[in-house]
């Protein structure tokens, strides 16, 4: 078949969406299909279009629905979908009615989208490569974070979780991630100034931001929306377990019994798990058991099967 995959963000935008959009590209290709990627359609023939974001991507849906009502459209949810667009954007509203398959990207996401929709449902986990665990240091338990500077992902949380440890805690946390939202790198540079164990990179290529996390003992992920942070799967994968804002996302990508979760917002509640990760072994243990057994959800065998297998459905 001949795919138009539309994606509000290219691959230089280095984030969630764009890598969510370059793996369905390749995914898709790897089938046989030919798949053209941008940011929206220009009316070329097509036998389907995939979309990426209900409300930005509508102008797209809407015109290729008209033009080809008949052939089907398979819409990609993300966070800011599921837990703010779909509820207040009629953009969003109609470009849900119009797909013939959307798709959550974890399990609780199906939760959000109004019950006449959910057959039309599929639940598709993103994927990362395995990466085997670099050498951690020995001197200081090292904790890291990977997002982009906009308020959905409440980046300073960290920051603010290191300032209450102990004294005797040997924690250093990094934070990777440009600015999406004016003034936040000033914030960060002062917050990095007065703030001797948080050190902040700005964005960073891929390749370097993996191997990061692969060298760290934890991965914060404080975030107020997630459709289904990639970086959950990119830290499981390299055999880092991670600290989450307890949010529907979250939930939905680590399970409802994981242990490293922490009230949204809540840096005192964040640093205490933080300190007891570095100082309670079995805990630590038991985050890096609960992190294990998800892991294979996140596998790009898996992703692969459930992307091809949904488009030969509609084939």
């Amino acid at each position: 078949m001949r795919i138009v995959l539309v994606t509000p963000y290219l691959p230089a935008a280095c984030n969630g969406n764009a890598h969510t959009a370059l793996r369905w590209r390749h995914f898709l290709r790897q089938a046989g299909h030919r798949v053209d990627m941008g940011l929206s359609w220009q009316g070329e023939a097509a036998d389907l279009l995939v979309a990426l974001h209900a409300r930005r991507s509508h102008a797209a849906i809407a015109r290729f629905s008209e033009a080809y009502p008949a052939r089907p459209i398979v819409l990609i949810l993300t966070g800011t979908d599921l837990y703010r667009d779909i509820l207040v954007s009629p953009e969003a509203q109609i470009s849900l009615k119009l797909a013939h398959r959307l798709v959550v990207l974890q399990d609780q996401g199906l939760l959000e989208l109004p019950v006449p929709y959910r057959a039309k449902t599929r639940v598709i986990y993103q994927s990362a490569p395995a990466i085997a665990s670099a050498q951690r240091p020995v001197r200081y338990f090292n904790v890291g974070a990977v997002a982009h500077l906009r308020a959905e992902k409440d980046p300073f949380r960290a920051v603010l979780a290191t300032r209450l440890l102990p004294v005797a805690s040997r924690i250093q946390a990094w934070h990777v991630g440009g600015e999406l939202e004016p003034g936040m790198a000033r914030i960060a540079e002062d917050l990095a100034a007065s703030s001797p164990r948080w050190h902040w990179f700005g964005a960073r290529p891929h390749g370097e931001t993996r191997r990061r996390i692969a060298r760290s003992h934890l991965l914060v992920v404080s975030s107020r929306m997630e459709g289904g942070a990639n970086v959950i799967c990119e830290a499981l994968t390299a055999g880092t377990p991670v600290l989450a804002s307890r949010i529907p996302g979250n939930v939905g990508m680590l399970g409802e019994d994981y242990a490293g979760y922490f009230p949204l917002e809540d840096e005192q509640a964040l640093a205490a798990l933080m300190w007891r990760a570095e100082s309670d072994a079995a805990f630590y243990a038991q985050l890096v058991d609960q992190c294990a057994a998800r892991a294979p959800l996140f596998s790009p065998a898996r992703e692969t099967a459930a992307v091809q297998s949904l488009v030969a459905e509609l084939a």
